[in-house]
């Protein structure tokens, strides 16, 4: 399957995608997003922010895999988009706070962002490092 994930998921439009999606999600006003309250589930939002923050880094990622030279290019660079992740949920809740009607700073989809974050940094490491150290080599 990784072979499947490999091929699909690391041309570069897959991860400006979901980098849109995730500005278009985080820039919806807050009366166009569906308050049901009969299917709601407690905190889902952080869920939410969790799977695409992981996603960016993972996806991010592993385009990178295919491109980097060394296996300290790989490293260096997992980390920058974990930063970058980080920094970009940060901002996006302060222009959801200040520009966008309905929406609101929460520290919680901050945390749950770099949680995400973080959870897609180790999964990348877990992933792709191991096949990029034997190609290095």
């Amino acid at each position: 399957m990784f072979p499947f994930i490999q091929k699909y998921l690391s041309p570069l439009y897959v991860p400006v995608i979901w980098t849109l999606l995730i500005v278009v999600a985080m820039c919806i006003p807050g009366s166009y997003i569906p308050n049901e309250s009969r299917f709601a589930l407690p905190n889902f939002d952080k869920v939410v922010h969790v799977g695409l923050f992981g996603g960016f880094v993972f996806l991010w990622c592993l385009f990178l895999t295919k491109r980097a030279v060394s296996f300290r290019q790989l490293l260096v660079g997992f980390f920058c988009f974990y930063m970058l992740s980080n920094g970009f949920g940060v901002a996006m809740e302060y222009v959801q706070k200040y520009w966008i009607p309905g929406r609101d700073y929460d520290l919680g989809d901050i945390i749950a962002d770099m949680f995400g974050a973080g959870f897609g940094y180790g999964f990348s490491n877990f992933l792709l490092l191991p096949g990029a150290k034997d190609r290095s080599t």
